[in-house]
């Protein structure tokens, strides 16, 4: 299993945008997908759970589940810049 980080982490905010949360890796980033996300699941949150446990498998590099997580994340307007 990789256990590789992300080069820069991605902020999600969570609580209305009060808190936020720094995700540093794909296991993380399914974390944040199945028990924060604002929104119910769409084709954004299923691509991005399904990159991020390729990714942890060794099976994609970590940039295409780092690119899966940013892109849902800031369509479900979670995305902190």
């Amino acid at each position: 299993m990789q256990t590789d980080i992300w080069d820069k982490p991605i902020e999600i905010t969570y609580d209305g945008g009060d808190h936020f949360r720094s995700v540093c890796n794909p296991r993380e980033a399914l974390a944040c997908l199945a028990n924060s996300w604002p929104a119910s699941p769409g084709k954004l949150e299923s691509a991005a759970k399904r990159a991020c446990l390729k990714a942890m498998a060794g099976e994609v590099p970590l940039s295409v589940a780092e690119a899966a997580f940013t892109k849902a994340a800031e369509a479900a307007g979670v995305l902190r810049h």
